[in-house]
């Protein structure tokens, strides 16, 4: 059993591990830490060079479950981490990769986290959950509960593509459309929530989540042959991705795995739904940033998220790491796919847009010559069909 505990970012105060992702004293958001001297001891560069399993428990050490046995797999992670050929406009020595989150299993990168989420769930017999969505996250949930044995139910807004309401019910979990945006569905679960008996596993509502997106960073390290790249750019709504990331990367230079600077994150909002590009450029700070209203012609894809639920995180992030936020259009996004398509990688509307964030953002930034980027692709296109790319 992996020895770790919960630690509050917001009051610091440390807890034993639970399933719930808010802190009982200051309602902060909890993340897991863990005992890095064990872990050290078989978590090494030449261990896992000889580790046969290529999934995300490759990395079990840095996992909170209880017992290895107990992983809900479906054969998550291991995705393919490939170079771009000739995006800029003149010739430099940058390297410029895409991370392939497309290939996971549901199609979407919300497959690392529900693995270890619904491992947890099992491992302590809840037997219902209830998650809100943009999609993604409802038919990953819905597949990783399916094979676990528990009962799903996803709350989607209204216009959620239909392709992703259809894999839901695939996948057995009880689909109900709702008015309005994700944290309308959120708000009827946590009003039913205790009537019905549901674990919500909304994003930062409990602790597995994060780490299961944690182990994008690990991976691509090892990847990269355990060197850090220069920039990660990366669609954000929730942003549990960055912070699993960010997290995964203290960790590893807390063992010793990798060295140098940490990379900077440029995170990639639309236009008309970007609270993190308005917290960055706020004065005031994240908190006073947020607005509920956002334009309505916003696509109804997984960056369609007003509320994030822990924004001054995210922003703190950012700005420890050096880097920023960038919105751009849908116009953008849509030649972005078509460009990502022309080498041969179906793009989802958000995985297109850290594509077209970063030619928009190039050329104004201070970036070396010689730099190292990963952009990630985090879901495939056809998921969004009619939404996606067109004529």
């Amino acid at each position: 059993m992996n020895k770790c505990w919960l630690r509050c970012v917001k009051c610091s105060r440390q807890s034993e591990f639970q399933l719930e992702g808010r802190c009982a004293q200051c309602g902060g958001t909890l993340l897991v830490d863990y005992d890095l001297e064990k872990v050290r001891s078989t978590f090494t560069r030449n261990s896992l060079s000889q580790r046969k399993l290529s999934s995300l428990w490759r990395y079990h050490e840095l996992l909170p479950v209880r017992h290895l046995d107990s992983a809900v797999s479906l054969g998550e992670g291991g995705t393919p981490l490939i170079r771009l050929q000739g995006l800029g406009s003149t010739p430099d020595k940058k390297q410029i990769w895409i991370k392939r989150e497309e290939q996971n299993p549901t199609g979407s990168f919300k497959a690392r986290g529900f693995s270890v989420s619904v491992s947890l769930l099992a491992e302590r017999g809840i037997t219902k959950v209830a998650v809100p969505s943009n999609g993604n996250a409802a038919s990953a949930l819905a597949a990783y509960a399916a094979r676990a044995g528990i009962e799903a139910h996803v709350f989607l807004p209204s216009d959620c593509p239909p392709l992703i309401v259809e894999e839901c019910k695939l996948y057995g979990a009880h689909a109900t459309l709702v008015d309005g945006m994700i944290h309308d569905a959120g708000k009827v679960i946590e009003d039913r929530k205790t009537e019905q008996g549901w674990f919500n596993v909304g994003t930062l509502r409990e602790t597995g989540r994060v780490e299961g997106k944690k182990t994008m960073g690990i991976e691509l390290a090892e990847q990269l042959g355990w060197r850090l790249p220069d920039i990660i750019v990366y669609p954000t709504g929730g942003g549990s991705g960055i912070i699993g990331m960010w997290k995964a990367f203290h960790e590893l230079i807390a063992l010793g795995m990798v060295e140098g600077e940490l990379p900077r994150f440029i995170s990639v909002q639309e236009e008309g739904c970007q609270p993190l590009v308005d917290a960055m450029a706020d004065a005031a700070g994240a908190s006073k940033a947020i607005k509920c209203e956002i334009d309505h012609s916003v696509s109804p894809t997984g960056l369609r998220v007003p509320l994030p639920p822990n924004l001054d995180l995210v922003v703190s992030i950012l700005k420890e790491s050096r880097g920023t936020a960038i919105s751009v259009s849908k116009d953008e996004i849509k030649s972005a796919q078509l460009t990502l398509g022309k080498q041969g990688i179906s793009s989802s509307p958000e995985g297109a847009a850290t594509l077209a964030g970063w030619l928009k953002l190039q050329h104004t930034t201070d970036v070396d010559s010689a730099a190292t980027v990963v952009l990630f692709n985090t879901s495939h296109a056809m998921k969004y069909y009619p939404v996606g790319v067109s004529n």
